[in-house]
């Protein structure tokens, strides 16, 4: 059993739902809320806050965290100023936060500076936190997600919800470049064990488009893994995706990573929970196997689509397990792609954590 039973079935909506949930459950007048998100040129940065304002009102307090990065696409500078000036015209008591995400010598500190900015926050008397990790990079939301979570359980009151807006044919058009150097998110190091026993580790990369490099810089440190299982995105919103992907990433999965296709993960682009449950069986039988014989580290990557990262957040928070993740230096957009507004309709995800609703919950 996990130290938090009831995320294997909690409260879930997905598009037209998340919307009758937000317009029924925040326009009751004792609600509260404060929301955390991002602030910068992704267009999803805008539209959890544009459905839960006119819900809300004057009920709604926000932090919007701006990533920082040195030598920023100009484009994308301008369409994240005029997310910022929208942000502040939409939410009345809003505030915004830049966040360095390297330290002049290089090195990623994006999740430490976030984390003592969310904990030196004045803590407001608010009945809901609302995490909005749509335009947040993994280096800063999963930080984010854990202290925010840590403050709810602290307040048995108060309830802690995850919204996601997904569009995986963005995310394909917006191109990382990564940094030299791979490392720990903060907050998601793993377990500190004194065992002699061998480590046995487990690495599970999600494949997304584009991220051969990032991937390639993770491999390099966790090379001396026990095995390797690939996730891919299935069911999907383009039936193709997996087949695309496993083509994408031939030569690593057959020639550099030597996966066998039976250790291929698939887990659905929509619902959070089927990679939290995936994750939380495959942890649970790697345990039980090993027991006695090695320690099983389960390491997780989430560079692909932003449900599927949600539902490994869950996992990496409820079995402690590690992350690794290559912090972006600065981003482009691919010029051969269409219009980041010419893109498919829109995702969106509610995920329920925490709250009194979950009170005395037996699994």
């Amino acid at each position: 059993m996990t130290s938090r039973p009831h995320w294997a079935n909690c409260i879930t909506h997905s598009d037209a739902k998340v919307d009758e949930f937000l317009a029924d459950y925040f326009a009751q007048p004792d609600r509260t809320c404060l929301l955390v998100g991002g602030a910068g040129f992704d267009p999803r940065a805008r539209m959890v806050a544009e459905r839960l304002a006119p819900v809300l009102g004057d009920r709604l307090r926000a932090m919007f965290i701006r990533e920082e990065r040195a030598n920023p696409n100009a484009d994308l500078t301008a369409s994240a100023n005029e997310t910022e000036a929208k942000l502040k015209a939409l939410i009345k008591n809003c505030e915004i936060t830049h966040v360095q995400i390297f330290a002049e010598d290089g090195a990623s500190v994006g999740g430490v500076r976030v984390s003592q900015a969310l904990r030196a926050m004045d803590w407001p008397d608010v009945t809901d936190v609302v995490l909005d990790l749509s335009a947040l990079s993994v280096g800063i939301g999963f930080p984010a997600a854990r202290v925010l979570l840590a403050q709810c359980e602290e307040r048995p009151d108060v309830n802690f919800h995850l919204m996601v807006v997904s569009n995986p044919e963005l995310d394909a058009q917006i191109v990382p470049e990564p940094s030299s150097t791979p490392a720990v998110v903060r907050g998601f190091s793993g377990p500190v064990e004194d065992s002699d026993l061998e480590v046995a580790k487990v690495w599970l990369p999600h494949l997304a488009p584009g991220k051969r490099a990032t991937l390639a810089k993770i491999h390099g440190l966790v090379e001396s893994d026990y095995k390797i299982c690939p996730v891919l995105p299935f069911p999907s919103r383009d039936p193709r995706r997996p087949d695309a992907l496993i083509s994408e990433y031939h030569n690593e999965l057959r020639n550099v990573w030597n996966v066998d296709q039976r250790d291929l993960i698939y887990v659905s682009e929509r619902n959070p929970l089927d990679a939290y449950r995936t994750f939380s069986t495959l942890k649970a039988r790697y345990d039980q196997t090993m027991e006695g014989i090695y320690r099983p580290q389960l390491i997780l990557s989430p560079v692909g689509s932003k449900v599927m990262a949600a539902g490994a957040l869950m996992a990496a928070i409820d079995h402690n397990l590690t992350v690794l993740h290559v912090e972006a230096v600065r981003y482009e957009l691919d010029s051969a792609a269409a219009p980041l507004e010419a893109t498919p309709a829109y995702m969106i995800v509610h995920v329920w954590l925490h709250g009194p609703i979950y009170a005395g919950y037996q699994a």
